[in-house]
């Protein structure tokens, strides 16, 4: 039974990996045109960036799951559970990573801005080679953090029938009536996905805190 129940609850990995790491690009990607946008001089931009920002991360991740899935086929648009759940998160994770992003662009001092114009260097010049490294050294353990969560969150795509590692886990409980050895069994899997994660995002966070002298 143990052994059974282990199989498909592993079979369900490469779901949960392809869902958290593409999910996690394509946000870390979104994310950046909305960090601009956010900081834009422009304040209409400002506050329709922000009130996308808002409503994403403001609506549980299952409702947006259940929109696309069962929502957009009453628009003509159907969708694969995989699919619906990938732009899903893909969408709340750039809206949680532009916030991360936006932080760590507001801790460097707003002085080196001036310095660098007084330099002569060109603003592109400016945010890409100097505020760029030191936002980042900021943003990683956030990210890393929001990345180990979304690892997570896609438990959420069980709702929707993606074959990920909860919905297994669930569908063998269901089958053997031992939930809790199964259901224990899927949250150490759980565990051992996430520590690769900790693991890669403090070694990051090392080497730029070496690299650019801080803390």
């Amino acid at each position: 039974m143990i052994e059974a129940s282990f199989n498909a609850i592993v079979s369900g990995i490469p779901y949960t990996i392809a869902l958290t790491l593409v999910s996690f690009m394509i946000g870390a990607l979104l994310a950046v045109p909305i960090t601009v946008i956010r900081m834009a001089p422009n304040a209409g931009a400002r506050h329709l960036a922000r009130l996308f920002v808002d409503v994403l991360r403001s609506v549980p991740p299952i409702t947006w799951l259940f929109l696309i899935y069962f929502g957009l086929p009453d628009l003509g648009v159907t969708l694969g559970a995989f699919t619906s759940a990938l732009i899903g998160l893909s969408l709340i994770s750039g809206a949680y990573l532009s916030e991360t992003y936006r932080a760590g662009i507001l801790a460097i001092a707003p002085g080196q801005w001036d310095a660098c114009k007084a330099l002569g260097f060109r603003p592109f010049d400016t945010a890409f080679y100097i505020v760029t490294p030191q936002a980042l050294r900021v943003a990683v353990p956030p990210a890393g953090t929001y990345g180990i969560g979304l690892l997570k969150d896609t438990a959420v795509a069980s709702t929707i029938g993606v074959s990920e590692v909860a919905f297994n886990a669930l569908q063998e409980a269901q089958r053997t009536g031992h939930a809790i050895q199964v259901l224990t069994l899927s949250g150490l899997t759980y565990l051992l996905l996430s520590l690769p994660l900790a693991y890669l995002s403090r070694n990051i966070d090392s080497r730029l805190r070496a690299r650019f002298s801080l803390g």
